[in-house]
């Protein structure tokens, strides 16, 4: 930058300060053309109207507003397998069951078989289940959800399943 453009804008922001206090500047050329500042009005000079406003923003308020809690959504459970009125061949009597829990399977939560209504075992922490030697023919499932309280928070629709087991009974 040149000592010309320095000295004007000197004289800018020095004008700009006393302007501030006055409320009047004005401003002429010299000889080489030069911007000449000045407080009292002189031949040819032009008088600057500088409006004074405050070049700061207004205070905001830094806080965020309150966010409401999701809405939980409500526990389900669901018996996946076997499926309802489905057909289980196997000869040992076992029989696989799996759960699903809706909408996420949280830590703490547990789950229950019922088999033809009476608990299988204690609630556990995940809902897949292994049937052992259980009789030919139809039965109930249903599952029981429980929250970290061991209260009862979901319960799925009664399953009904077929198992065929080979008979023991010989024909003589």
């Amino acid at each position: 930058m040149n000592k010309i453009g320095f000295v004007l804008i000197l004289l800018l922001a020095s004008s700009a300060l006393y302007a501030q206090d006055n409320k009047k500047v004005f401003v002429t050329k010299d000889a080489n053309g030069v911007l000449v500042f000045s407080d009292s009005p002189q031949a040819g000079a032009e008088e600057l109207n500088l409006s004074s406003r405050a070049n700061i923003m207004a205070a905001t308020d830094p806080t965020l507003p309150a966010r409401k809690p999701p809405a939980k959504e409500p526990y389900t459970v669901d018996i996946a397998q076997p499926e309802d009125q489905a057909t289980v061949r196997d000869n040992t009597g076992s029989v696989y069951v799996t759960g699903k829990i809706g909408p996420m399977f949280e830590r703490g939560l547990r789950v229950r078989l019922l088999v033809d209504g009476q608990p299988l075992a204690e609630p556990q922490s995940n809902a897949v289940f292994i049937l052992r030697d259980i009789e030919r023919g139809e039965h109930k499932l249903q599952m029981e959800l429980f929250d970290q309280q061991g209260k009862v928070i979901a319960t799925s629709p009664v399953t009904t399943f077929y198992l065929h087991r080979t008979s023991t009974i010989s024909a003589n």
